[in-house]
């Protein structure tokens, strides 16, 4: 676990190694032995100075999440366990002895922690390693002095930003920053940490907050201080809306901190980190941020005894927006495809999309000429469905048109070897009814990708009623292939995260249907956590496209389909208005070509504000509690299959705020009794769309809850 040794010069070398952890992390076993490691090196006066690395390919990637949540059940047994981690790290600054770290590859959170600590950082030149603070990410803090190292070694300005944000950088990053003091070739990292504390080292041991007449040259009460912090709290304000406390906790333990000695600061931050774990949003972010993405990504819903496809081509049939971005992630993960459009104008319109971005990433010194040959060459534009013989995998990405999708099916199908997969990355038809097109339903399954593609992680997948045990697992093995995060879903109509996507919107436009003040409207989105209000995320998807979807579900339908309080808003503005959503310019907001979208003012003439308007926490409980009730009827219904892709869908689709902890975990967080008796009164108050199916009544009534923690 911690290895221990000395070298004939009188250095020792701390070593991490736990064999039982794809990489070292920070627990109550671990810590406990580093800590003998290191008194031992502080207590044996033979040793001249001590190197602290690992023998993995990574440095340490930071705390145990499970044990941490475990051990902060308690809050003065958590602070007491945080003031003892605080201390040990003060002794190996107090030492009288250097510490190096050297640093062989990703350092974050505690692992970063420690070389905080140490007297000298010298990192391995790997362009793969990240070194940082990524705490606030998962509703923390650092916890184990980075918030009171960091700003006295580089600066306030520099790292708030660093914490605030979760920042990762490389290297070659972390030196330009002075996070690091020395970046080396992989090879000469030892001999340097070694040569350092046999010359320099030996006399730099201490650390200059411990040297007599160190000041913080940015701290709250001197004027350049003032400045960061007016602005700081100011730009934090606009960004979370107050909904995140840890930010605020990052802020003040800096602020505070930064005006005393560095133990006194230690003490302010492990009582703020405590305050953190105690948080429902930091519980909320872990479990779903941390925990559930991750078993997503570990295909935890995978089916078993299905051989892992290894894929080499595929095909994509449209080269619109979504079809190149497919193609882009495809090409990226080192894919043959082939990128196929009624015209070659139009396919290699889809394949320019594909160079754009490895232009950029060019500019930005992410990527060479030589990536870019590579990537481009792996991507073939053409009108020839031949060119799909040999593909492993073709997915389907057209007009939403079921005689259009039906068409290209049949003409792809017959490319195909016989076991080859076909995907449609339809967003709202029903598998099961676009799988009729196919020769082969049992090999027919839905890829539901979110624009846009090269930045949205998530990948829908959606299980028609025939698609095969082997198919599920063989889509699922490619999105994992293409780096994606998967969720898993059964058929229907909008799968799962359109269809709760929609409920936003929807209940947006219901809203200015009532007479609610359309900035009231957008304001409560975003106070609420989402990335935009309603009416802009309606222009962004497209004010047309979301009618055509609405007629093609009423003539699916039938005398079955039911419209609903927002559908006379987007029939006004798309069918009279000719208002169509951001893509024309105009829709709910105006986009003037040399300004800043804004309001429609005309919106008033239409939809006219009512004199009382309601307070913003009841907009806001209107619009996130609708996505929730909707995600238990998914849940009841048996379209969500495991409550983790519920939450993971939620954030990672479309946006729901992380502190919440996704749309499942909202509820646990209001409480079953709680939340089903308000839904209850918004039922009465604004229509049966907000009625609790009987999933959330039975649970309440049996005091039950979706998460045992």
């Amino acid at each position: 676990m911690i290895e221990y040794s000395i070298d004939g010069d009188g250095i020792a070398a701390i070593v991490w190694n736990m064999a039982d952890r794809p990489m070292n992390v920070m627990n109550g076993e671990s810590l406990a032995a580093f800590r003998e490691a290191v008194y031992k090196a502080i207590a044996d006066k033979a040793v001249k100075g001590v190197i602290v690395t690992s023998a993995k390919g990574d440095f340490v990637a930071g705390a145990d999440l499970v044990n941490l949540l475990k051990e902060s059940k308690d809050a003065a047994k958590a602070l007491q366990n945080s003031f003892a981690l605080q201390k040990l790290f003060r002794d190996i600054e107090k030492a009288g002895k250097p510490f190096v770290a050297a640093i062989n590859g990703t350092a974050l959170g505690g692992g970063y922690e420690i070389c905080l600590a140490c007297h000298r950082r010298i990192a391995a030149d790997n362009p793969k390693a990240l070194i940082g603070l990524p705490e606030a990410t998962i509703g923390l803090l650092p916890g184990a002095g980075g918030t009171q190292r960091l700003p006295r070694m580089i600066g306030v300005s520099k790292a708030l930003p660093m914490m605030l944000e979760g920042r990762k950088v490389d290297p070659k990053a972390a030196l330009a920053l002075g996070m690091v003091d020395e970046v080396v070739p992989p090879g000469e990292l030892l001999i340097r940490a070694k040569a350092w504390l046999l010359g320099e080292g030996q006399t730099a041991h201490v650390k200059p907050w411990d040297q007599k007449g160190f000041r913080v040259p940015e701290a709250a009460n001197t004027p350049k201080g003032m400045q960061v912090f007016t602005a700081g709290n100011a730009m934090l304000r606009a960004r979370t809306m107050g909904n995140y406390p840890n930010a605020q906790y990052i802020m003040s333990c800096v602020y505070e901190g930064m005006l005393v000695d560095i133990d006194t600061g230690l003490k302010i931050e492990s009582r703020y980190f405590v305050a953190c774990t105690q948080s429902k949003e930091a519980r909320n972010m872990i479990r779903s941020l941390f925990f559930s993405i991750g078993e997503a990504n570990k295909l935890a819903n995978r089916p078993k005894g299905v051989p892992t496809q290894a894929y080499t081509k595929i095909g994509i049939l449209g080269a619109g927006m979504m079809g190149a971005g497919i193609a882009w992630a495809a090409s990226s993960a080192g894919l043959q495809v082939v990128l196929l459009d009624s015209t070659q104008e139009s396919a290699d319109r889809g394949k320019a999309y594909s160079a754009g971005l490895l232009d950029k990433r060019i500019k930005a010194k992410k990527a060479t000429e030589a990536d870019k040959e590579k990537q481009l060459g792996l991507i073939t534009a053409t009108t020839s469905y031949e060119a799909l013989k040999g593909c492993d995998l073709v997915i389907e990405a057209v007009f939403e048109d079921r005689a259009i999708k039906a068409e290209v099916t049949k003409r792809a199908e017959a490319q195909l070897a016989a076991d080859a997969i076909f995907a449609s990355n339809t967003s709202t038809l029903p598998i099961t009814g676009l799988a009729e097109a196919s020769a082969r339903p049992a090999n027919f399954i839905g890829l539901h990708f979110f624009s846009p593609v090269d930045r949205m992680p998530l990948v829908e997948i959606i299980r028609g009623k025939a698609t095969s045990d082997e198919t599920l697992a063989r889509a699922m093995d490619f999105v994992k292939k293409i780096r994606k995060t998967p969720i898993v879903v059964n058929d229907s109509r909008g799968f799962y995260t359109s269809r709760v996507f929609a409920t936003y919107v929807n209940e947006g436009l219901s809203l200015l249907a009532e007479g609610v003040a359309p900035a009231l409207i957008e304001n409560a989105g975003k106070a609420a956590g989402m990335p935009v209000g309603p009416l802009a995320l309606a222009d962004e998807v497209s004010l047309e496209l979301m009618h055509r979807i609405r007629s093609q579900t009423r003539r699916d339908l039938g005398a079955a389909y039911k419209p609903d309080s927002s559908e006379p808003v987007l029939g006004l503005l798309v069918e009279k208005l000719g208002r169509m959503g951001k893509k024309a310019g105009k829709g709910f907001y105006d986009y003037p070509v040399d300004g800043k979208k804004r309001l429609w003012p005309e919106l008033a003439q239409h939809f006219p504000v009512k004199a009382e308007q309601p307070a913003l926490a009841d907009v806001i409980k209107r619009l996130v509690y609708i996505q929730s009730v909707e995600t238990a009827r998914c849940l009841e219904e048996k379209v969500v299959i495991d409550l983790r892709d519920a939450d993971v869908g939620s954030i990672m689709g479309w946006g729901f705020p992380p502190f919440r902890g996704g749309t499942v975990s909202q509820i646990d967080t209001v409480g079953l009794q709680p939340f089903v008796a308000e839904c209850d009164q918004l039922a009465q108050k604004f229509g049966s769309r907000f009625t609790p199916p009987k999933l959330l009544r039975d649970m309440a009534a049996e005091g039950r809850s979706f998460y045992t923690a």
